[in-house]
């Protein structure tokens, strides 16, 4: 929406936390706001590291069993005479929503599924969905209910295969 009648050079003058004055125009200025800004956020997030780290580690476990699961999937397909029928895996990163989470996914077409491992121990599998469409459904587990974990990947896998193969 355009709005007209006021001037950019209105919005000059807003106030800093400290309660300082902050003035646009100046870039030494504006990247020394940033690289203090920085600094505040990472000193704040720095304690989350080491909870960050064993989400990424769990995430690179999971991905693993996801990708060796998926690799006998590619393999029964071509032997039993459908080749074409091949699902993409995606790479653990940081997640889209949630800052100290790590995500990876899979998809055919519009049909989605994400496995969430967050930093304060739980593991969330999503989907499957058609992308554009409402996320869901989910399930959320604890990192050491390892058999609840293998039983729930295996569900949310069979059923995103079913739905990601439909005409």
């Amino acid at each position: 929406m355009l709005v007209v009648g006021i001037p950019c050079a209105s919005m000059g003058g807003a106030r800093r936390a400290d309660g300082t004055e902050r003035r646009g125009g100046n870039s030494v200025g504006f990247d020394e706001r940033m690289a203090q800004l920085g600094g505040e956020i990472g000193r704040r997030e720095a304690s989350h590291g080491p909870h960050l780290d064993a989400a990424r580690e769990k995430a690179r476990e999971l991905h693993a069993r996801v990708a060796g699961a998926l690799a006998q999937f590619h393999h029964a397909c071509s032997a039993a005479g459908s080749p074409h029928l091949r699902i993409e895996l995606g790479t653990p990163h940081l997640d889209a929503k949630h800052v100290r989470a790590v995500e990876f996914d899979l998809r055919r077409g519009r049909t989605r599924a994400i496995i969430v491992v967050k930093s304060r121990g739980e593991v969330t599998l999503v989907g499957p969905f058609a992308m554009g469409k409402a996320e869901g459904p989910c399930r959320s587990f604890a990192f050491d209910a390892e058999r609840e974990i293998l039983e729930g990947l295996e569900d949310w896998m069979s059923r995103f295969l079913e739905e990601a193969v439909q005409p």
